[in-house]
């Protein structure tokens, strides 16, 4: 296995170039991600075939070639498992590999687990064991070890047989279509921006607050989500959630009252007044302009049961193709399509993930008709 290392603008040009003439790539990317609200790109894997190169963005002062190549529809880019790789790609450069398949999602339309690891799939279609001892490395580090660079190399050089293997086996099983599809699904959900004034809807446990401490937590999670963002700052590095609830539920209108709920210290020194501001303020908005309580789907009369028979057509429906009933639809999936029909009143804008693409034919249609 030969790869180059890629430091100048120039030879980037070149690489990049020289892989718009071909129609696939593989693509995958090294980056750190501990405190910090983005993940840190640290590395940039492409093999064309012919050249597996390792990109250096922290030395490279001008990206462009390679976006072009990211936005080139001619030329397929491949990705193993690409959640968080198409959420490195948007926020540094804006935009998505297009256009993209994931092998894991492929091996998944095989009846392979839903989370099957690279390792496993290269040892079962190359033969190789991989040695995966340097993923939690600090890809930020500079020089790379050499046993670090190799590790890299290797995530894009057998990606490729494994993609031609997967591709003949999904397309002979009559999925392909279905494995762009939900490759697509997926850039979508890693690329869907959060509305700041909607952020305290993903605080878990806000469905336990009142309308009136909603109406503390709502622009306290606002705040947060702004201030994580201004930062580059994981969420709960800028205000723990637990402890951001605790201040929405008991209205603390004070940092010493703050410290005696047991807010971190630290917090209460950066953040006290802002947030003793933020709930004060709170108390001044009318009733009839407080969030709406949090009704949890459980709550609804006769979820639980209506749960289990949507889960069971699942099921089988799943059975019969041979695929994974989570991968046909996941319980937040199942959820996805109840809030729809009882919070949207099936808003044909807001289609959840059974109601589109190859979901619907196979499952989607029957769920639907089954929810009252």
């Amino acid at each position: 296995m030969k790869y180059q290392i890629i430091t100048t603008n120039s030879e980037l040009e070149r690489i990049c170039a020289a892989a718009r003439e071909t129609d696939v790539v593989m693509l995958d990317t090294e980056f750190v991600r501990v405190r910090t609200y983005y993940p840190q790109l640290g590395l940039i894997q492409l093999y064309d075939g012919e050249n597996a190169s390792l990109i250096d963005p922290l030395a490279i002062t001008d990206m462009t070639p390679f976006v072009a190549l990211l936005k080139d529809t001619a030329v397929l880019k491949v990705l193993h498992a690409c959640g968080e790789d198409i959420e490195v790609f948007f926020n540094e450069f804006g935009c998505v590999p297009t256009p993209m398949v994931d092998t894991q999602i492929m091996a998944a339309f095989l009846g392979y687990g839903l989370s099957t690891g690279f390792a496993a799939l290269v040892k079962e279609f190359v033969g190789v064991e991989l040695d995966k001892s340097e993923s939690r490395t600090d890809w930020l580090a500079r020089p790379l070890t050499a046993k670090q660079l190799d590790y890299a190399a290797a995530d894009v050089f057998y990606l490729m047989p494994i993609y031609d293997a997967l591709r003949t086996k999904v397309e002979q099983a009559g999925w392909l279509e279905a494995a762009w599809q939900e490759s697509e699904l997926q850039c979508i959900k890693r690329t869907r921006v959060t509305d700041p004034e909607k952020a305290y809807l993903d605080v878990k446990g806000a469905w336990q607050l009142t309308p009136k401490e909603l109406a503390a937590l709502k622009p306290l999670a606002t705040w947060r989500h702004q201030e994580a963002i201004k930062r580059n700052l994981a969420l709960n590095f800028v205000l723990r959630e637990n402890e951001m609830l605790s201040i929405a539920r008991e209205l603390l209108r004070t940092p010493k009252a703050m410290e005696e709920a047991g807010v971190d210290a630290h917090a209460i020194r950066r953040h006290g007044a802002k947030l003793a501001a933020i709930v004060k303020d709170s108390l001044t908005i009318p009733a009839d302009e407080y969030p709406e309580a949090i009704v949890p789907l459980m709550d609804y009369p006769g979820y639980k049961q209506l749960f289990k028979q949507l889960k069971d057509i699942v099921k089988a429906a799943a059975e019969s193709k041979g695929l994974a009933s989570e991968f046909v639809a996941s319980k937040k999936q199942i959820n996805q399509l109840l809030s729809w029909v009882w919070k949207k009143e099936r808003d044909p804008a807001k289609l959840p993930d059974v109601m589109q693409g190859w979901r619907l034919a196979l499952v989607g249609d029957k769920l639907n008709q089954k929810v009252q």
